[in-house]
């Protein structure tokens, strides 16, 4: 696979393929046992790489096209604040995070896009110089590994996506650059219209938004940049990675100001059929890479690749066994189960919470950052 030449993200795009993007991997490591929860660092690529490889290969044959470098908050200020008592480097994780996601993507014809996300430094200092400063450091260490395009990711402050999306435009790779936000707008009351619109104008190639809030809001804030980017007259390929979780009361600030978060956000996880819904929904909304983020895992994955099989041509290996719309069910020993062998009804099924007197609702903390 090393020697053939691979196609790249924009040739992939252009020519009106999906790309299905790879899912969550700080809170699927933190529940396995290798990601502290709260700070969600990457030195589990350095500390444990048999765990991020293994991550890496089940979204791979779940049907991603793209396997994200782990690498979010890889920047020294993140890393010195979260504890990193063991002094390794970001330069360290960054190059040991290409090495894994390139080895796992040569296993199939996958992309490898190298992650860069927010810094403490933006909201301490607003300094552009050293804030840009910090995604020069990460581009430099990406630019000695065979990545193919950049994300940057789980930004808030379109101000420094900004300023990430000129410093990886500098490397001469795509860029793609998306906000975690809600239809409100960034944390400075920024409209998603505007926002995909000054990302473009920086030299973003593909925009959209990830995690923070579940998929059908996510959908709506893209469906907004897109009429920006419309009115404007303006071209770029649009990119979706939302939160893994159902979020109804926190619309604004994000997943981070429920009382669930971090460790019992179980009961929220969205079901396969719920993402076979979203891929439609963003891809009927002109969206053309189409993921996951945090709480998004390889059946997740492998449910949007299955949604969208006609559109790509295929199907996922991951899809050999149960077939489509729980088909694997027809062989199943007891009738009631044989008949849920259909699309019809895992479509409209309302999943129970399995808990007594569960609240359908939880009152989202107010103090988050606005």
């Amino acid at each position: 696979m090393e020697n053939k030449r691979r196609k790249g993200i924009l040739e992939r795009l252009n020519a009106g393929e999906v790309i299905v993007g790879d899912g969550g991997y700080v809170m699927q490591l933190e529940r396995r046992g290798y990601v502290k929860a709260g700070h969600w660092t990457p030195e589990a690529a350095i500390e444990h790489p048999e765990a991020v490889r293994q991550l890496h290969r089940e979204f791979l044959r779940a049907g991603a096209n793209v396997i994200q470098t782990f690498t979010f908050y890889c920047s020294e200020d993140k890393l010195a604040i979260s504890g990193n008592v063991t002094n390794i480097t970001g330069a360290q994780i960054n190059e040991a995070a290409c090495d894994l996601a390139r080895e796992v993507a040569n296993e199939g014809d996958a992309l490898v896009a190298g992650c860069v996300s927010k810094t403490p430094c933006y909201v301490k200092s607003r300094s552009e110089t050293e804030v840009k400063a910090i995604f020069k450091k990460q581009m430099d260490d990406f630019l000695k590994k065979d990545i193919d395009f950049f994300i940057v990711e789980f930004v808030d402050h379109v101000e420094e996506a900004l300023w990430a999306v000129e410093v990886l435009k500098s490397s001469g790779k795509a860029v793609g650059a998306t906000l975690c936000i809600s239809p409100h707008g960034d944390m400075d009351g920024v409209p998603p219209a505007e926002c995909a619109i000054r990302l473009v104008r920086a030299g973003a190639d593909i925009v959209g938004v990830n995690c923070h809030l579940d998929p059908l809001t996510c959908v709506r804030t893209v469906k907004m940049m897109k009429a920006g980017l419309d009115n404007a007259g303006l071209k770029a390929h649009l990119m979706i990675q939302p939160l893994g979780f159902h979020t109804p009361e926190c619309n604004f600030g994000g997943y981070t100001s429920l009382p669930e978060y971090p460790f019992a956000l179980e009961t929220r996880a969205l079901t396969r059929w719920d993402v076979h819904k979203y891929a439609r929904e963003a891809y009927n909304a002109g969206i053309c890479y189409i993921g996951g983020c945090c709480g998004f895992e390889p059946y997740h994955i492998r449910a949007i690749a299955e949604e969208l099989s006609a559109e790509r041509g295929s199907l996922p290996a991951a899809s050999e066994k149960h077939g489509l719309w729980g088909a694997a069910l027809d062989m199943h020993t007891k009738p009631w189960v044989r008949a849920r062998a259909r699309r019809e009804y895992w479509e409209n099924l309302l999943p129970a919470s399995g808990r007594p007197k569960c609240p359908s609702m939880a009152t989202p903390a107010d103090n988050y950052e606005k």
